[in-house]
């Protein structure tokens, strides 16, 4: 058999297996394999337009790049180098402060937005009243104009916030952050993540805080006293319960620094909103020096517990510069005989007049037993509670007077009026609630503190010996003074208390009077010793300081019967 083949039509040799090779599908081939079929190869057109599509894109391609590289290359490169990559802080949370009773007193105000805490928080404090200058305030994280923080986190500016800043102040994480020249951010990440604070317990409750200063503020508005402080102390501990100061600041203002105006009205106040007078203001104490002055006239054998001294209203004493006159030293009236015990309870001047300095045929303890006296008891020194600013008071001394009048000698009269907590006498009301819990105590005199459960002051606790005879007079003389003397507003139905009221008069002329008590309470069994003061009220404001610890110590009986367990 022989076959024709047209060589118009072929433009390469075939096999003749190949024209012969599956030829024909049979039933046995697999079609989905492509069996029994003839292989086609691609056309040349679809080559051509594949090709000719990858290579626009090609082209393309380097047309941006080269637009970027080249033309935009510099433009871009000066971008890159205006991006800055800064460490941005991630805010710490400080560490929140309570009372004994774990009420919230200071926490931290996030921006809800804020998740991430990429922004400072908010200082915030407790709205009672009472806590402004105890808690104190803070400086808060700040940025330069350029928005980069040159504080990174609060500072203590005050109170507990300051004592303790080292303890509240948490650490802060820290995050990457690249901006571009506009400040946007480009990209961030996390590094490190924030440390809190340590959360700070105090001693304090805050509900005898609240009432004890709205007493004092109360006491402060009738009665015309430009300020007045407050504490109350255990005794056994040295765990302050209440220490609060009138007027106070706003802690969430000053910490803000926004309230430009009320700010501004706190520094230009006259009555000096940043004085906490409980632990830095210097007073006069007038007659609540007298127990310790009678303790060392009674131990120095100046004085018996039963002798009595005729007091008829003053005494007078030759005068050093104008001998045909006499010096008058007046009481606050007459009292007839009396011993140590009514002399404290009715605070005669004259009686101390007397045992302090001498008259007559009375022999007196001298101005350098009642320094003595008064600094075994710490009366005008540094207590060393756990807050800053505290300030140290005065026992007028010879060498005192001499170096503060210029070489001035000492006189009688003075040591007369250092023996009635005048003259020179200075003393913070948190130095005389510490001295009359060494009374209270027969001669254990503890360190305040206003830190629950802290360890360290409360070993830090001086024992002073005492006679114990001869300090039950003196505490059966200031629970007399309740009972019928001078500070009555405090006889009480639910507690028994020993107090010591004074009057100390200041300003020109003596025109303006600090009322003043000290005590202890319960009189059988002592736990709790305070100190009251108002400050510069009117000449005839007696008794007022009394009338607010009375309030303090009738609301702790109904509200707080706990503490009379």
């Amino acid at each position: 058999m022989k076959f024709h083949i047209n060589h118009k039509y072929i433009k390469r040799d075939i096999a003749p297996d190949e024209i012969f090779l599956d030829s024909k599908n049979l039933p046995e081939f697999n079609t989905q394999q492509f069996e029994g079929r003839l292989e086609k190869p691609i056309p040349k057109r679809s080559i051509f337009f594949l090709g000719t599509f990858f290579f626009v894109c090609a082209l393309l391609f380097v047309y941006k790049l080269s637009y970027l590289q080249i033309y935009k290359g510099e433009a871009y490169f000066k971008k890159s180098e205006s991006n800055t990559l800064m460490k941005q802080p991630i805010f710490a949370d400080r560490g929140l402060i309570y009372d004994r009773n774990k009420v919230l007193l200071a926490w931290n105000s996030w921006d809800k937005a804020d998740l991430n805490k990429f922004s400072s928080p908010l200082r915030t404090y407790t709205l009672d009243p009472g806590f402004g200058l105890l808690l104190g305030y803070v400086s808060s994280p700040a940025k330069d104009s350029s928005g980069n923080y040159w504080q990174d986190s609060f500072l203590g500016k005050d109170g507990v916030e300051k004592a303790y800043n080292t303890n509240l102040t948490g650490k802060n994480g820290v995050r990457i952050t690249e901006t571009n020249v506009k400040g946007e951010v480009q990209s961030e990440n996390v590094v490190t993540p924030p440390t809190a604070g340590e959360n700070i317990t105090l001693s304090v409750d805050s509900r005898i805080q609240k009432k004890m200063y709205d007493s004092i503020l109360s006491m402060a508005k009738s009665v015309s006293f430009s300020g007045g402080a407050g504490v109350l102390m255990n005794i056994k501990t040295g765990e302050v319960l209440a220490l609060t100061s009138y007027p106070e600041y706003n802690p969430t203002i000053l910490s803000e620094g926004k309230d430009k105006k009320t700010i501004n009205g706190y520094f230009s106040d006259n009555r000096k909103v940043f004085l906490n007078r409980a632990i830095s203001g210097l007073y006069a104490p007038g007659s609540i020096v007298k127990p310790f002055v009678g303790y060392g006239a009674l131990v120095e054998n100046v004085i018996s517990p039963l002798k009595q001294i005729f007091s008829n209203g003053s005494i007078s004493v030759p005068n050093p510069y104008f001998p045909d006159k006499k010096s008058v030293f007046k009481d606050h009236g007459s009292f007839g005989y009396v011993d140590i015990k009514k002399a404290l309870a009715i605070s005669s001047d004259v009686y101390f007049y007397e045992v302090g300095g001498g008259y007559q045929d009375q022999k007196g303890l001298g101005i350098l037993n009642i320094d003595k006296y008064a600094k075994t008891f710490g009366v005008g020194m540094k207590t060393g509670i756990d807050l800053g600013s505290e300030k140290e008071g005065v026992v007028p001394t010879p060498d005192w007077k001499a170096k503060t009048f210029k070489g001035e000698m000492w006189r009688v009269g003075d040591t007369y009026n250092t023996a009635i907590g005048q003259y020179g006498f200075q003393v913070t009301p948190i130095s005389m609630a510490r001295a009359v819990a060494g009374i209270a105590s027969m001669g254990t005199i503890p360190t305040p503190h206003i830190r629950k459960d802290d360890k360290t002051f409360e070993s830090q606790v001086v024992s002073v010996p005492v006679d114990k005879n001869m300090m039950s007079v003196i505490q059966s003389g200031m629970r007399m003074a309740v009972t019928e003397g001078t500070a009555t507003a405090l006889n009480l139905a639910n507690v028994q208390v020993a107090a010591k009221s004074g009057t100390a008069q200041v300003g020109l002329g003596n025109t303006n009077t600090n009322s003043w008590i000290i005590g202890f309470f319960p009189y059988d069994n002592p736990k709790y010793s305070f100190a009251i003061l108002m400050e510069r009220g009117p000449k005839a404001a007696s008794g007022n300081a009394t009338r607010v610890m009375s309030e303090v110590i009738d609301y702790m009986s109904i509200y707080t019967p706990e503490y009379f367990k």
